[in-house]
Parts: structure tokens; C-alpha cells; sequence
């Protein structure tokens, strides 16, 4: 799961690199196009597939990584962490939660697919394109939330102890 979760972000990072290098300095240059075409469609193809399927695609990384586990992570680490029945019970809910918020997920991938289309059909404006944007960032901040908000519940649920070794499992320090 950590080897996955900084393979995703490794490859935004390589995409957003990529674009920025294409957009200001990689003028002129031959054959590098193709490869960050294919690493830039990969993780957004990747992002799609994660969304569409409830999870965050590292929306809530900044409470993972910072001792706010979510409870898909703390199920998956559950032997780990020696949850107890209620823990188990209540993580359970709180992944239920989230997966209940699956819409929200639907209408950011639908908006992105919009603003898409406003490029990709010669359509886009400059109020066009100014209204898309907004509908997309509305529409990430709600599943953020829901994400973010999973994070803070499920390490309500935690001892101090079982947030160490979450962290240490899932992050190898502290």
C-alpha cells in the first residue's frame, strides 16, 4: 500500500514536472513528448480508476502521513494494530461512510470530464472554461472533505499506541 501510494504520487509529480518543463523550457525539444504523454495519461487514468472507486487518490495524504490513518488503511493493518471487535466495528462504519459519499466522487469525475470536453471540442471560452474550473474545485473539495474528515474520525478511534505503530507500519518512522 505505501509502495502504492508513492508510486501515485511519484508519477503527479513527474506529470505536474513534465508539464511545467513542456510549458516553459522544453520548447524545441524532440521525443520527450511521447514519454510524458504516456506517464501524464497513466495517472490520469489512474486517478479516474481510484476516484470512480471511492478512494481518495491522496486527498487525505497530508492527514495520513501526519498521524490521522483512514479507516480503509487501519482495516487493511487491522492484525497489526490488534483492533479491538468495537474498533474493527466502528472502522468498518466509518469506511461505509465514505463509500456512502461515491456520488460526490461521480459528479468530480463528471466535471472533469466537462472541462475536458470544453478543450477537446474546441468549446472553451474564457467563461466557459472559468465556470468549468469551479465546478471541478467545488466538486474535489467535497470528496476531499469526506476523505479528510474519515481521517480525523478514525484516529479518534486509535490509542496513542496503535497510531505509533499505524505510523510506523505505514510510514517506517517516529
Amino acid at each position: 500500500m505505501r509502495r502504492m501510494t508513492s508510486s501515485l504520487v511519484f508519477a503527479a509529480a513527474v506529470a505536474a514536472g513534465g508539464t511545467v518543463s513542456a510549458q516553459h523550457g522544453g520548447h524545441g525539444q524532440q521525443g520527450g513528448g511521447q514519454a510524458h504523454h504516456l506517464v501524464a495519461q497513466r495517472c490520469l487514468e489512474e486517478f479516474k480508476t481510484v476516484v470512480a472507486e471511492g478512494r481518495g487518490f491522496g486527498m487525505a495524504f497530508a492527514a495520513d502521513q501526519n498521524g490521522y490513518p483512514g479507516p480503509m488503511h487501519v482495516l487493511e493493518l487491522k492484525e497489526v494494530l490488534k483492533l479491538t471487535p468495537e474498533q474493527e466495528a466502528r472502522a468498518r462504519e466509518l469506511h461505509a461512510a465514505v463509500r456512502a459519499e461515491l456520488p460526490k466522487s461521480q459528479r468530480l469525475l463528471d466535471a472533469e470530464h466537462r472541462l475536458e470536453r470544453l478543450f477537446a471540442d474546441r468549446a472553451a471560452t474564457d467563461e466557459r472554461v472559468r465556470a468549468a474550473a469551479v465546478d471541478v474545485e467545488q466538486a474535489r473539495t467535497a470528496v476531499r472533505l469526506v476523505h479528510l474528515l474519515a481521517h480525523v474520525r478514525t484516529r479518534e478511534l486509535l490509542s496513542e499506541e496503535q497510531r505509533r505503530v499505524y505510523h510506523q507500519t505505514r510510514w517506517g518512522a517516529r
